[in-house]
C-alpha cells in the first residue's frame, strides 16, 4: 500500500536541479505574495525549498526564491510547469480554478488542500451551506439572486443586512452594509447587473473578532494554535493579540475544537484560519459565529513566527508534506502582531534607518518586511512583540509599527 509520505518521497527522489537541495522535497507554491515569501523562510530551515508560480520577478516571494516560474495561476499549462517534479502543490491564495486542480490530481499531482476543500474558501455561500450542515454556528444567510431575494431577506432580519460578493472579496472588499432597503436594492441591482454573485447574512452585534488557526495533514493529524483577538480597521486586520484577552478557558477550548472539526469535516490540509465573530446571547453570555475561512497561512497567524514553538508557515509546509506536526505551545504569555500599512505619503527617512530607530527603543521588536514598494494602505510588513503584559506588549507593537510607517512616534 502506497502512503502519501511514500508518494512525497518518490516525487522528490525523481527530480533535482541546482535550485534545490538533493534528496529533499520541492513544494510548488501558487502565488507570489508575502505568505509564499514567509513559507520560503521556513522552507530554508527545514532543508527543503520552494518553486513559486509568480506574476513577475519583482513580486514579494519571487525576490527571495531561486526557482521562480513566471505565469498565470488561471492557466492550466502554467500550473503544470510549476508543479513538475514537486512533492506537493499548495497556495498563498485561494483563487486557482478548482477544475484545473481536479485535472492536475487526475494527472498524479499532490494538491494540498484539494479542490473539494478549497471551494469552501472560494465561495462564501458554498461555505455557509456546508458549515450549517456540520452544525457550526453561522449567522442567518441567504443567496441573493434577485431584488426580490434582497427585499425578503431585509424583512426577515429587520434590516440588519450584510451583503457579500460570494467570490473574490478580501480585506473589506466585496462587503457592504446598506443603511436602508432602498440602498440594498440599488446595490443588488448594480452588482447583479455587473455579474457579481451575491449572498447576504444577518449583521451581528459585534463584541470583537477572533481567529482560530489550525493545521491538518492528509493523514488526519490536527494541531490548533491558541485563539487570538483580531482587530480590524476599515476591513483590514491591523492587530492580532495572542491569546485573545479575557477569553475564558472553556470558550478557548470550544473554539479550538470547532476549528479542528471544520478542518477535518471539510478535508482541509495545511493551515486553516477560521475567522469568527464574538457576540452575546440573550442571557448576556459570549456567543460565536463563523465569519470566513482561509485555507493557507493567514494574517492573524503571523504572531506564531515569534510567539509560538511552531510558526504557521513551518506547520503549513509540514502539513502539506504529511510530516508530523509541531508543537503549538506559546513561547511567551502574550504576543501582539501589528501590521505596517503604507502611510498616505512615504516618509523621507530610509526604511533601514526607521528599523534601527525602532530597535533602539524596542529591542524586543521583531520586524518582518515583505519587499514591497510603498503605496497608501498597502501591507508592507508586520511587527511582532512578545511579553508578559497585554497592554505593554500591545503598546510596543503598535508604536513600532507606527514608526515603521510614519518615521515618527505616535
Amino acid at each position: 500500500m502506497t502512503t502519501s509520505a511514500d508518494a512525497v518521497a518518490s516525487a522528490h527522489a525523481a527530480f533535482h536541479d541546482a535550485a534545490h537541495a538533493p534528496g529533499m522535497p520541492i513544494v510548488a507554491v501558487i502565488g507570489d505574495g508575502q505568505l509564499a515569501r514567509m513559507m520560503h523562510t521556513e522552507a530554508i530551515e527545514l532543508g527543503l525549498s520552494l518553486r513559486v508560480l509568480a506574476g513577475s520577478h519583482d513580486a514579494s516571494a519571487a525576490q527571495v526564491t531561486k526557482d521562480v516560474q513566471i505565469g498565470d495561476y488561471t492557466s492550466l499549462d502554467d500550473l503544470r510547469r510549476a508543479v513538475s517534479g514537486a512533492a506537493a502543490m499548495t497556495f498563498d491564495h485561494e483563487h486557482v480554478p478548482t477544475e484545473h486542480l481536479r485535472t492536475l490530481i487526475a494527472e498524479g499531482v499532490n494538491v494540498q488542500p484539494g479542490p473539494d476543500a478549497l471551494v469552501n474558501a472560494q465561495d462564501k455561500l458554498v461555505m455557509r451551506k456546508r458549515l450549517r450542515e456540520l452544525g457550526a454556528p453561522v449567522p442567518p444567510f441567504a443567496a441573493i439572486e434577485s431584488v426580490e431575494d434582497a427585499r425578503a431577506f431585509w424583512q426577515a432580519v429587520g434590516g440588519a443586512v450584510c451583503l457579500k460578493a460570494r467570490r473574490g472579496g478580501y480585506d473589506g472588499h466585496g462587503v457592504w452594509f446598506p443603511d436602508s432597503e432602498v440602498e440594498l436594492v440599488s446595490l443588488v441591482e448594480k452588482l447583479l447587473g455587473a455579474g457579481t454573485p451575491l449572498m447576504a447574512e444577518k449583521k451581528v452585534a459585534l463584541v470583537r473578532e477572533l481567529s482560530a488557526m489550525v493545521a491538518r495533514t492528509p493523514s488526519g493529524e490536527t494541531k490548533a494554535w491558541p485563539v487570538v483577538e483580531s482587530v480590524q480597521t476599515d476591513g483590514i486586520c491591523t492587530q492580532a493579540i495572542a491569546p485573545a484577552p479575557g477569553l475564558g478557558d472553556a470558550l478557548q477550548q470550544e473554539v479550538r475544537a470547532l476549528a479542528k472539526t471544520i478542518a477535518t469535516e471539510l478535508g482541509v490540509t495545511g493551515a486553516l484560519a477560521v475567522e469568527l465573530f464574538e457576540t452575546v446571547d440573550v442571557a448576556g453570555q459570549p456567543e460565536i459565529y463563523v465569519n470566513e475561512l482561509a485555507m493557507r497561512p493567514h494574517n492573524t497567524g503571523h504572531w506564531t513566527q515569534d510567539g509560538c514553538v511552531t510558526s504557521q508557515f513551518e506547520q503549513h509546509l509540514r502539513a502539506v508534506l504529511d510530516y508530523p506536526l509541531g508543537s503549538t505551545e506559546l513561547t511567551a504569555p502574550v504576543t501582539v502582531m501589528a501590521n505596517t500599512l503604507g502611510a498616505d505619503e512615504d516618509p523621507a527617512m530610509p526604511m533601514p534607518q526607521r528599523m534601527q530607530e525602532v530597535w533602539k527603543r524596542y529591542p524586543e521588536a521583531k520586524i518582518h518586511l515583505y519587499g514591497k514598494g510603498h503605496r497608501p494602505g498597502r501591507k508592507l510588513g508586520h511587527v511582532n512583540v512578545s511579553g508578559t503584559d497585554v497592554e505593554a506588549t500591545k503598546k510596543a507593537a503598535l508604536d513600532a509599527a507606527y514608526f515603521i510607517v510614519h518615521a515618527q512616534w505616535p
